[in-house]
C-alpha cells in the first residue's frame, strides 16, 4: 500500500525528506490499510518539541465500534529529537519553509509517513513547469509521429 500526496510537487520544490511514523489506533490501522489515507489538504506542524499531521482524513473502519471518531484529528508523527531540532532550525532560518506530507506507505508491519521540508512556488512558476511538459510531451510526440513515416 503507498498513498501520493499528488499536489505537493506540483506546489511545493522539495528540499528534504524524512520518513516517521504515526501514532494510531488500532481500527485507524485497519482503515488504513483497507480504504487507505487521503493527504490532500494535510500539513505537518511543529508544536513543542513534537510533530503533528493535521487534517489527513482517515475513513471510519466499518467493522470498529466508535462512537466520537473524528477522521480529520491531529495525530502525533513520530521522528528522533535531532531530526525535530534540524527541521526547527532550518524552519526559523528561512520563514518561508513548511513541511509537507508527501506520500504514506508500509514498511513491514509498520505504515511510515513520508514527509518533506519544501518551499511553496509561486503561481508562475508552476505554469511555466506545466508549460515546459506540455512542450516537451508535443516535441515527442512529433517526433514519434515522423519516425512513423
Amino acid at each position: 500500500m503507498k498513498v501520493l500526496n499528488k499536489n505537493v510537487r506540483r506546489e511545493f520544490e522539495i528540499l528534504d525528506t524524512y520518513e516517521a511514523g504515526i501514532t494510531l489506533t488500532g481500527p485507524e490501522v485497519k482503515a488504513i490499510r483497507t480504504r487507505g489515507i487521503k493527504l490532500d489538504g494535510s500539513f505537518v506542524k511543529i508544536v513543542g518539541n513534537e510533530i503533528h499531521l493535521i487534517n489527513a482524513n482517515i475513513p471510519i473502519y466499518e467493522y470498529a465500534d466508535l462512537e466520537n471518531y473524528d477522521s480529520k484529528r491531529t495525530r502525533k508523527l513520530l521522528l528522533h529529537k535531532k531530526e525535530i531540532l534540524k527541521l526547527q532550525s532550518k524552519l526559523s532560518q528561512k520563514p518561508n519553509l513548511t513541511i509537507v506530507p508527501v506520500s504514506c506507505y508500509n514498511k513491514g508491519s509498520l505504515i511510515k509517513l513520508g514527509i518533506a521540508l519544501g518551499r511553496g512556488k509561486k503561481l508562475w512558476e508552476r505554469k511555466k513547469v506545466e508549460k515546459d511538459t506540455s512542450e516537451k510531451r508535443r516535441m515527442q510526440k512529433e517526433v514519434k509521429e515522423y519516425l512513423k513515416k
